[in-house]
């Protein structure tokens, strides 16, 4: 039987060498991490503990935004116009919220949750950064705020914050002067000065609101706010107060703007008065209008869309945006032209045939009456509103001096008004056609252009701007819709003054402008006049002028009923006055489109207004809107001897 293997005898030097060697790994590892270790609290507290010491405050301490209070706009009598009431709304801070959705499933089972307002919500969700509160419910009840303090431990990052909201207590009152806010959107995001508007949601968008947005909107302040694990604020460590907005004071006054209102009624128009001496907007009426409470909690763009482009649209500001042909509101500045550069005389006649002739056209340019004026002189010409008289006169004047002698009235041109989006009126000329059209002028052009019509345009506003002019005899302010601001900290008032940047208008003869004048009165008092049926009890003296911008030209078949025509076919209705006549207090224009006559639609608005502000009187008006006043009179034809008017 062989002998087994011999057992190997264990070797103790090489354990030991072996055990050794890992203690000396061991104790090496141990070394290096103790000094890596070492390392980063080295590093930890004396290299970043600046940084470190911040970030830890950041998570404790934070700073919050204290937006300002906007500016109170008050009418010219100290009626607010607009205001902030205090309001509560429910904000979300997405990074404090385990689940979006279900969280929003769930609040919708607390309070009302519009789809509107959801999807608002998770556009804005997309847009913003994740630790930013976004809004989700503005305007909560009493009942809604305590159902949400009740519920509040389900729904952490979701807060009750109390607010002030801007609100418009007239509603659609002065809407378009006014303006109103709404959300701040992408576009304005990209130009405004972010820090300015930290914690603001909203922004001027229109009217004053938005024209005076720096001067309303105030200064942004913060808080710096001790909070817990849990991001509840314990205590407020430091508060720089906001300054807030200042206030506004209009020019406009609030029972003559709702006088304006009234009487356009629910026809599309404008009505614009003004104070000729110092160009303070009196009333500014565009009709139809809108409320601008609407747009605070915000509207879905479908919403905005209707209202903006519409058939009625009722956001666009008619009094100066809105471009109508001046139609015969013209003939007094064209007469006083002509008068200036003695082409005519006052006294001097021209016979009206009810057609005038150009050289080679044997289509006449007609008036509006068949058989025409007769022998009329200015002020009969103004008065009856002779198309061919103006037709001669325009003829000799020439395009060149009509519109040379018509561009310091304003016409062609912005008034530079203190609002935004103001558009320019165009008097026509010959470069002005070869830049725009391309096209050479043609004398038929100069003729119509002489009665206010063919490429001649001009906006409500400017139209009451240029009768300023006349009512001051030459003196050309600028319009201003802001009286004065009210610092909102001590409340003191400056007066913002009107200089005028345009030169005094210098007639060679002085005497012209009242010549023109006393026709333009003719046209109210004379039993012939255009504008005749608003003298009846008028106790004032009333100056005016009419004008019927036709939409479409006449054929060989003159007459024909207004009322039968489509109302897009039908003329506008225009009307320019002042008073009284010798010290003038108030210059009014008013347009409504396709509303016929000047004498019968327009005409009756300015009488209401100009009898608001010099009589305090509203009788008129409700006589107008009982529907008491006999338009028909002004478009019937009086059975008088044609002649000159004494």
């Amino acid at each position: 039987m062989p002998l087994k293997e011999p057992t190997p005898i264990r070797d103790r030097r090489h354990d030991a060498r072996l055990v050794t060697r890992r203690i000396f790994i061991a104790a090496a590892l141990c070394v290096i991490s103790v000094v890596v270790l070492m390392t980063q609290l080295v590093r930890l507290q004396v290299v970043d503990h600046h940084h470190y010491v911040t970030l830890s405050q950041e998570n404790r301490v934070k700073v919050v935004p204290v937006p300002p209070t906007r500016g109170i706009i008050y009418d010219r009598n100290g009626i607010v116009l607009a205001e902030n009431r205090p309001s509560h709304r429910l904000v979300v801070t997405p990074e404090r919220v385990p689940d979006i959705t279900s969280a929003l499933t769930e609040i919708a089972k607390i309070i009302d949750l519009p789809d509107a307002k959801r999807e608002r919500f998770e556009d804005l969700l997309r847009r913003k950064r994740h630790f930013e509160e976004i809004p989700l419910r503005t305007r909560l009840d009493e009942e809604e705020v305590a159902r949400l303090a009740a519920h509040r431990h389900r729904f952490p990052g979701m807060e009750v914050r109390a607010q002030l909201v801007r609100h418009y207590p007239l509603h659609e009152h002065a809407s378009h002067a006014v303006g109103y806010v709404g959300r701040i959107s992408p576009n304005e995001l990209r130009r405004i000065e972010t820090s300015r508007y930290r914690g603001t949601s909203h922004i001027g968008k229109g009217g004053v609101e938005l024209a005076y947005e720096d001067i309303l909107h105030g200064d942004v302040g913060y808080e710096r706010v001790e909070t817990n694990a849990l991001g509840r604020v314990i205590r407020t460590l430091e508060r720089q107060p906001p300054r807030p907005g200042d206030d506004l004071v209009l020019t406009i006054d609030s029972r003559l703007q709702e006088v304006a209102e009234r009487a356009l009624g629910d026809r599309r128009g404008a009505a614009i008065a003004m104070d000729p001496r110092n160009g303070e907007i009196l009333a500014m009426a565009s009709t139809p209008n809108y409320d601008p409470n609407i747009f605070v909690d915000g509207m879905s763009r479908a919403q905005f869309q209707e209202l903006e482009r519409g058939a009625w649209q009722p956001l666009f500001n008619r009094a100066v945006r809105g471009r109508y042909p001046p139609a015969s509101t013209i003939k007094p500045f064209i007469g006083l032209a002509a008068l200036d550069r003695g082409i005519i005389t006052a006294d001097e006649t021209i016979r009206c045939t009810g057609e005038y002739f150009l050289d080679g056209i044997e289509r006449p340019y007609r008036c509006w009456r068949p058989g025409g004026h007769g022998n009329v002189d200015l002020a009969a010409a103004v008065a009856q509103s002779s198309n061919v008289y103006f037709y001669e006169i325009g003829f000799e004047l020439g395009i060149d001096a009509m519109g040379e002698f018509l561009r310091p009235f304003g016409f062609g041109e912005t008034t530079g008004i203190d609002l935004v989006g103001e558009r320019a009126g165009v008097l026509p000329s010959r470069k002005w056609k070869r830049t725009n059209l391309g096209e050479g002028w043609f004398h038929g052009e100069t003729v119509i252009t002489a009665i206010g019509l063919g490429y001649f345009v001009t906006t409500p506003l400017q139209l009451v701007t240029a009768t300023s002019v006349f009512a001051t005899r030459g003196e050309r302010v600028q319009p201003q819709l802001v009286r004065a601001v009210q610092d909102g900290s001590t409340g003191e008032e400056r007066f913002l003054g009107n200089t005028s940047p345009h030169p005094r208008i210098e007639l060679e003869d002085p005497e012209h402008w009242e010549s023109t004048i006393k026709a333009m009165r003719d046209s109210v008092r004379h039993p012939r006049g255009t504008a005749r049926i608003i003298s009846h009890g008028l106790r004032y003296d009333l100056v005016g002028k009419t004008g019927t911008a036709q939409l479409t030209t006449l054929g060989e078949e003159r007459d024909y009923e207004h009322d039968e025509r489509p109302e897009h076919l039908r003329d506008h209705a225009i009307f320019i006055a002042f008073a009284p006549a010798d010290a003038p207090e108030i210059a009014v224009a008013v347009v409504i489109e396709h509303g016929g006559s000047g004498g019968a639609a327009a005409a009756p608005v300015a009488r209401a207004i100009t009898d608001a502000w010099l009589r305090d009187d509203t009788s008129y008006l409700m006589t107008l809107e009982a529907g008491r006043i006999d338009t028909r009179r002004a478009e019937e034809i009086i059975e008088t001897p044609i002649g000159v008017l004494p």
